[in-house]
Parts: C-alpha cells; structure tokens; sequence
C-alpha cells in the first residue's frame, strides 16, 4: 500500500552540499544541533496534499540537513521525529508516520552506512510496533561502529516522561540499597535520560513559526541557544542551516556567568 502510493518515495542521501561558508568561524561551529522539525503537516496542506505528504517530504529533508551538518562538522543531530503527544493524532496520520518510519530504517540504513552516519534513538519503546522496535535495533547496530555524524532520532519522546523515567529508575536504585540518595548528582541523573552518553545541544532549531520547546529536551536545552523560523521543516535548506549557525557564532554563552574581557 505505501509503495503503491508513494513510489520512490527515499532518494539518496545527497553525496556533498555545496555551501558558502566564508563567513563562518571553523572553530565555533555547533557540535550538537537539536532540531523540532514543524510544519509538515501545514506545508502539505499549503500545497493541496493531505498532510501524509508532508511528512514523506521532511523526511527528505532531514537527509539533506544530515549531510549538510556533517560537511560543516556538526557532530550530533538529534531530530525530534514523534512525539509523546503525537499519539493524539488521527489514527490513519499516526499509521502512515509508522509507515514512513519503518520504510526509513529499512531503505535509508545503507545509504547512512555508505556517509559513516551513526543512528541511534531516544524515547519509550513502549507503545511502538514490534517491526519498528526491531527495525531500531538493527539500524543502532549496523551503524553502530560508524565515526562520523551520530543522528539521534527522537521517536516516542518526551521531555517530561524522560524526566519521570529517569527518577523512577534512580528511586529503584535507592529503594535496592544500589544507590544512596545523597550519591545522586547531575552526573548520576544525566546518565539515567535517554540522552546519556551525549553532550548537551548547543543550538536548538525549531522551524514552523511556533515559539515553544513543546516538550523536547527539557533537561539538556538548559542553555542551548535557540534559532527559529517560520518557514516550514520540508522547505528548510542547508542555506537556513547556516543561517542558524551564523546566528549562533554571534551570541556570547555565558553559561550563568560572564565573559571575561
């Protein structure tokens, strides 16, 4: 039925981008870039096209971005792809974006071996087809020794239930006598998210207009510089990606503090 309707639907990963990246400071280029990718929906109805569609096209734009973060150095891409909230969403809209996910860890794993991008994935496994858990698996370990850009697909997330899963898991150490109450630190805690492992982002996107966290990251963004737009995801361009980070090189990350003269 997918193939049928949408056939072709991945292309392959663009093999370089070219970008104009003069008046960018090497030195100070994001090494994790969190993005909310708004405005599928709202762009395929601006076309005319049922909102499905718009999620086939931001799928091809998150490969365009992967590739174009990786030729800039970026090192971390964590892409908010369905949310804790999206479950509310009408049945046959959530139906097709599992669809769509598992056509993409199947047809797209190669094609990020071949670019050394690492997959991984952050959020509940709970409530998600047994086909997309194991494609999951499959992708973290066939790109699992990969060393250059790591995408991290947020899938079945939110920042509050990785806050609560965190704390829970940390209260059935302590109630186990494996963890005393007083041990638990940032490090502690932070090796209990989803996140674990990973640094925190330094610059959050969020296109589509919406001035809002919905509910992403709210540990790790804690000082994360923030970039939005209103344009939406599917039209997102490596130029806006530049854009983004030429933004953030002119900001002064003082972490609560101040900056030495």
């Amino acid at each position: 039925m997918f193939d049928q309707l949408f056939p072709n639907v991945f292309r392959p990963m663009p093999k370089q981008v070219d970008l104009d990246t003069s008046g960018l400071s090497p030195d100070n280029i994001p090494q994790h870039i969190a993005i909310i990718m708004d405005g599928n929906g709202r762009w395929a109805k601006a076309q005319g096209k049922v909102r499905t569609f718009g999620h086939k096209a931001g799928a091809e734009t998150l490969k365009t971005i992967v590739r174009a973060a990786d030729s800039l150095g970026v090192k971390i891409i964590t892409a908010y792809a369905f949310s804790t909230e999206n479950w509310k969403r009408p049945v046959t809209e959530i139906h097709f974006i599992m669809e769509l996910l598992s056509h993409y860890l199947t047809n797209e794993i190669q094609d990020f071996n071949d670019n050394n991008v690492q997959v991984r994935f952050m959020g509940s496994r709970e409530g998600l087809p047994p086909v997309i858990r194991e494609k999951m698996d499959h992708a973290i370990e066939v790109t699992r020794d990969n060393t250059g850009l790591i995408l991290n697909l947020a899938i079945n997330y939110g920042g509050r239930a990785e806050i609560l899963h965190a704390v829970q898991s940390l209260a059935r150490r302590v109630q186990d006598g494996n963890l005393a109450a007083e041990d638990i630190d940032t490090a502690v805690f932070e090796d209990s998210l989803y996140s674990r492992g990973l640094p925190d982002p330094d610059l959050l996107i969020r296109t589509g207009g919406d001035q809002r966290i919905s509910n992403f990251l709210l540990w790790q963004i804690a000082y994360a510089e923030m970039w939005t737009t209103h344009v939406y995801w599917p039209d997102f361009t490596p130029a806006m990606l530049l854009e983004a980070i030429a933004s953030f090189q002119k900001r002064e990350r003082r972490f609560g503090g101040l900056v030495q003269k």
